[in-house]
């Protein structure tokens, strides 16, 4: 069992994107995407107030997370514009926690009991790392045309209900220990990376990456929400 208090909950956001430029900022169904995940995160009572913190260089963003009256980790110019892990996530050995829980505020459809959830699972884990991913019923190939999913036996049609689950990776929610990632790691150290694995939903895992994505989750989004 992991002490609550021992965790850092962190949202990197940033106006740089290479593929939709002011993405966190941009108006989406009366709100942001930024105030939307911010609001969920101050809506669940198990995360310490103190623990939680927004990961911001430019001003647009540390505004909206002074507004929500979040902590703000004041990222280098150098942060906001890399992609590798230890520029990133340069925070991981700058704030005093053991554990860290991100998550992807780009996913405006996830519900705040799901975070609550994963969080619960991963307290309770003997795993030092977890990560969201959503089941998927169906068939693969590789690039060579050899079928990767085994083939339901006694089956001579396709059939997607006698296919066995497998699990695709839903980049929502990741926990890890923070002394790894000056390893060059992160949610954990072995390769290939078996962390815990948290079920969630699909459509709660809706990534936002370009301008259809945006429209389409702001049109589901006003959907459930009646907004």
């Amino acid at each position: 069992m992991k002490d609550i208090k021992d965790i850092l909950f962190i949202v990197e956001a940033r106006l740089h994107s290479s593929r939709m430029h002011q993405k966190m900022i941009r108006p989406f169904a009366d709100t942001t995407l930024l105030d939307l995940i911010l609001s969920k995160l101050k809506s669940i009572d198990l995360i310490p107030k103190e623990n939680l913190y927004l990961s911001a260089y430019e001003d647009e963003i540390k505004q909206i997370g002074s507004k929500h009256n979040v902590n703000i980790y004041h990222r280098s110019h150098k942060s906001a514009n890399a992609e590798d892990l230890q520029t990133v996530k340069e925070w991981h050995d700058k704030l005093p926690f053991k554990y860290v829980i991100a998550i992807n505020p780009c996913t405006p459809l996830i519900k705040p009991q799901t975070i609550k959830s994963f969080i619960e699972s991963f307290i309770s884990s003997k795993h030092e790392g977890a990560f969201s991913v959503f089941e998927k019923q169906t068939y693969y190939w590789d690039k060579n045309g050899k079928m990767i999913t085994n083939w339901p036996k006694d089956q001579r049609m396709f059939n997607t209900k006698f296919v066995e689950p497998i699990y695709e990776a839903a980049h929502v929610l990741y926990a890890s220990k923070l002394d790894i990632i000056k390893k060059g790691y992160y949610i954990t150290d072995k390769t290939p990376v078996e962390p815990n694995l948290f079920v969630m939903n699909e459509l709660e895992a809706f990534d936002i990456d370009y301008d259809w994505q945006f429209e389409t989750a702001e049109q589901i989004y006003k959907q459930q929400f009646n907004v």
